[in-house]
């Protein structure tokens, strides 16, 4: 539950002595899309393939070129649900604590000590820090952060804020004190189990206050205390160019430039790397791969995914998917195995519950719905909808890495749903109109996916289908427009045993009795069918032979300060 809101000054907030109550906002979310993505449809950088005279001759400088599929639609990490954003802020922005790169485990980062005990939450923080607009980083930075996230009574406030400010920090913290320019204390709303990983998240960097209380435009530059600070946002281009900031608190970057180039097309994309154009791509699927592993001059690398692709119904807006006879018949009628085997080939395996297998709390009893029209038909006319009906599919056009092939799955998909008399139209759209769309509730059914933000099942199972509002009694869905409404549960779903065992998980710190009680959602999840579970997939980079020292990280990153340029 949200801390009530008190009205407190700016002054008597930032005062070091003393706690201050601080408000939590119901904040307008940009994307119910999934912590992965770009923001554009791509394709165009302004040039052939070619690093636009950023490449690593002609000077003593060492540029490294990250291709991706999508342009950042801002720079702005409280403004956003895309991981293409997430790309090129956690090179310039750091949080309170890190992720290890290539784990899951906690390390230090502006914060070098803390502890999580019950509702209290203490840090002790780095000294010595400095921001890129030359500002020095205290406990104050913080709090000006967090207020800007979430606290509508803070004149700077932003109000565009995305979904992740209460699922990530507003919802969970009650006042913060700061005794001194490098503690912070924190009290919680409640035991909250999750949240010191909370804090490693890209959405919980620090920004400097000078620039949240300047005029600094946080969408279009970047004042972080990161490896990596701005030298070029080049919109029209769909090009960002970083350099190393000098007076970076720790070891520097083994690379004088990150350029982030994009090229829409994942074959284009994979040809532009084996042409030596690109050093690291992302978003390959099958056909793509093959094309990197068949050259001499670059190899692709995988590691465990902790992520998930879905097709959520919106109980919202379709009167028939609030009967889960119908949810459960529309799941035996699509054939995930096919798709996960001859369109994701050898990148994913089938899903069947909102928890990857990677995480704790995955239930191995669980299996995925066997593929049986049969089935299906059957419950369709136990359900009152034998003679079928129609509705739209929401989908995007550039691939994920969840979701390689978005239109032969929603063909598919189609396909399937034809063959027991549900007629499905599909809207493909760019990305960032699928974002925008989506947020809105104005989908019937969208294909979507999450990409772990914190190594937590919390992160798929309360931030994606826990409605985080009040539900009306006796019902298992909630209005998209109920305030305070969590837009990123794109299925609108608000099963009450469901909601009573997540949040149980919450509060309980046991690791093992979390688990069982992450099993009994992720079982509630599978049988009452909000999702058709598609897939998991594995992470996969196209890697130049030339670069060295780079991880694939399933989560935070990418790590790209690590990285070594023969």
């Amino acid at each position: 539950m949200c801390p009530d809101t008190t009205g407190t000054s700016r002054r008597s907030f930032l005062q070091r002595a003393g706690g201050a109550t601080v408000a939590t906002a119901s904040v307008a979310s940009l994307a119910g899309c999934g912590g992965d993505g770009g923001d554009g449809g791509g394709g165009g950088d302004g040039g052939d393939g070619s690093d636009g005279g950023d490449g690593n001759s002609g000077d003593d400088t060492t540029s490294l070129r990250y291709g991706r599929g999508a342009h950042s639609s801002t720079l702005d990490p409280q403004n956003t649900t895309s991981g293409e954003v997430a790309k090129v802020t956690n090179q310039a922005y750091e949080g309170l604590i890190a992720f290890q790169p290539g784990e899951a485990s906690l390390v230090e980062s502006l914060a070098t000590d803390w502890s999580l005990d019950g509702d209290s939450v203490t840090l002790t923080l780095r000294e010595g820090v400095s921001f890129h607009d030359g500002s020095e980083f205290t406990a104050d930075d913080f709090i000006a952060t967090y207020r800007r996230f979430v606290d509508d009574d803070y004149e700077y406030h932003f109000a565009d804020s995305s979904v992740y400010g209460p699922f990530t920090l507003g919802n969970w913290i009650d006042s913060i004190e700061a005794p001194g320019d490098y503690e912070l204390s924190i009290t919680l709303t409640q035991t909250y189990a999750p949240f010191l990983r909370n804090l490693a998240m890209f959405a919980a960097v620090v920004i400097s206050q000078d620039a949240i209380e300047g005029d600094t435009n946080l969408g279009e530059e970047m004042v972080g205390t990161g490896p990596f600070q701005l030298e070029t946002l080049d919109d029209a281009n769909n090009r960002i160019r970083l350099t190393t900031f000098d007076d970076y608190w720790g070891e520097a970057p083994n690379v004088d430039r990150v350029l982030f180039l994009t090229r829409g097309q994942n074959s284009t994309r994979a040809q532009a790397l084996v042409e030596e154009e690109l050093d690291i791509i992302d978003g390959l699927d099958p056909d793509s791969m093959q094309i990197v592993d068949g050259s001499d001059t670059a190899e692709t690398r995988t590691a465990t995914g902790i992520n998930i692709g879905y097709m959520a119904f919106n109980l919202s807006r379709v009167e028939a998917f609030r009967d889960r006879r119908v949810r459960r018949a529309i799941s035996y009628a699509i054939d995930t195995q096919a798709i996960v085997e001859n369109i994701y080939s050898g990148i994913a395996t089938q899903a069947d519950q909102p928890i990857p297998p990677a995480l704790f709390g995955h239930n191995d009893d669980i299996s995925p719905y066997e593929y049986d029209p049969e089935q299906a038909q059957s419950l369709l006319d136990e359900a009152g909808y034998g003679d079928g009906f129609s509705f739209s599919l929401t989908t995007f056009q550039n691939p994920r890495g969840y979701n390689p092939a978005p239109l032969p799955t929603a063909q598919t998909i189609r396909s399937n749903l034809a063959e027991v008399g549900i007629e499905v139209s599909i809207d493909d759209r760019q990305f960032s109109d699928y974002l925008t769309y989506t947020s809105q509730g104005s989908h019937d059914a969208t294909l979507a996916g999450w990409y772990t933000d914190n190594a937590d099942p919390d992160n798929f199972c309360y931030v994606l289908l826990h409605p985080q509002t009040d539900v009306p009694e006796g019902q298992d869905w909630v209005s998209w427009d109920t305030e305070g409404f969590n837009t990123s549960n794109n299925a609108a779903w608000a099963n009450s045993e469901y909601m009573s065992v997540v949040e149980e998980a919450q509060r309980t710190t046991n690791q093992e009795d979390r688990a069982e009680l992450y099993q009994e959602a992720a079982q509630i999840a599978h049988d009452e069918a909000p999702w058709v579970f598609l897939d998991y997939a594995d992470e996969v980079r196209g890697v130049s032979n030339s670069v060295n020292n780079y991880s694939v990280a399933a989560i935070g990153g990418p790590f790209l300060e690590q990285v070594e340029l023969e």
